[in-house]
């Protein structure tokens, strides 16, 4: 089936309508002098008839013309031409239908009247035919362009779905490659005077890794998943600086069950580290903030910086920084900021999102 035969809920809806035509047909018959008995059989079987044929016709002759492609000339001509066709069949079989009546009825019941096609009940019919039938191509018109329409926003949920897995994809290629290097220069050092030591960052740098490739990017993570992401990266980080990196959390509990894209903190951690606590000689902290204010999530990372060495704000991290801000208004729009500041020997992220849970996102 096709066209408006596609669903069965328009189908029944397209055929109703239909029926309350042949009603109407019937009754104009009825008050012309025959039986509604005989109106009624002449009329319903040839109003369905023309419905499933103009119903059918239509959604080729449509599909033939598209909208917006073919000239306004040609649709006009070609939809008018098959009107006026399947008008001309559908008064043909009302005519032959007519007549079979006639017989039967003058056999079984000769004292009722019948139905008498006249020439201008037959005029009628066509002009009838003709405007029904321009009525079932504008309505295929509309289910066409609706088809369309909707397969849009269905490749554009799929491109945006792809977007979104390469962005991740990208993230993961991202994390600085001097980290992964770094790592394996610190694990191949520990090896030989802390065999233990070495032992606990190869399984951090595994699960660090292991975590980040089984993130999807179509899936919100909680707080507490996230922040154990960054805890792998900062605890390898700290193998690594030693007493230079100190690393505190302060999340409320009422926190971390929220949920944002996966890896939104993991580059703002990194940043920390590598344009923060690596160009001090001095120790330096890592600080991250976070807490459900009402309907929003809140979430502040932290890091001292060298006064005369530190880049401004927003310089030499604008990759990290616009990738995360690029990622909250894809996901929340107006809804979310991140803002950035340095001030005292400490450069600051302030993330602001809807607080999201499982519970209220079902």
């Amino acid at each position: 089936m096709h066209g408006v035969f596609d669903n069965w809920r328009s189908a029944r809806l397209y055929l109703l309508a239909w029926l309350m035509l042949g009603l109407l047909l019937a009754g104009m018959l009825a008050a012309g002098g025959a039986s509604w008995g005989a109106s009624l059989l002449f009329a319903l079987p040839l109003v369905l008839v023309y419905a499933y044929a103009a119903g059918y016709s239509t959604y080729y002759v449509c599909r033939s013309f598209p909208l917006g492609q073919a000239p306004a000339r040609a649709i006009a001509a070609g939809i008018g031409l098959s009107a006026a066709c399947v008008a001309a069949l559908w008064c043909a079989m009302g005519a032959a239908w007519s007549s079979l009546l006639a017989a039967l009825s003058l056999a079984l019941a000769p004292d009722l009247p019948g139905v008498v096609l006249s020439a201008p009940l037959l005029a009628s019919m066509f002009g009838v035919g003709v405007i029904l039938y321009g009525l079932s191509a504008a309505l295929n018109y509309l289910m066409l362009e609706t088809e369309r329409v909707r397969r849009l926003e269905t490749l554009e949920l799929e491109t945006r779905l792809m977007a979104r897995d390469a962005e991740l994809r990208m993230l993961r290629t991202q994390v600085d490659p001097h980290f992964l290097f770094n790592s394996l220069n610190s694990i191949s050092a520990l090896t030989a005077i802390d065999p233990a030591g070495a032992r606990a960052m190869t399984l951090r740098l595994a699960d660090f890794f292991r975590h980040s490739l089984g993130l999807k990017a179509d899936r919100k993570v909680t707080l507490d998943e996230e922040l154990g992401l960054v805890r792998h990266f900062l605890a390898i980080e700290q193998v690594r600086f030693g007493e230079r990196l100190h690393v505190e959390f302060a999340v409320e509990d009422a926190a971390l069950s929220c949920l944002l894209p996966p890896m939104l903190l993991q580059p703002l951690a990194e940043n920390a580290v590598k344009h923060g606590i690596g160009r001090m000689l001095e120790p330096g902290r890592v600080r991250i903030v976070a807490l459900r204010a009402g309907s929003l999530l809140r979430i502040d990372i932290e890091n001292d910086v060298d006064p005369e060495d530190a880049p401004e704000a927003g310089k030499g991290r604008g990759i990290g920084l616009d990738n995360v801000r690029q990622r909250l208004a894809a996901a929340y729009g107006h809804q979310a900021a991140v803002r950035w500041s340095k001030e005292a020997g400490h450069f600051r992220v302030a993330l602001t999102l809807p607080a999201e849970t499982h519970n209220e996102e079902n």
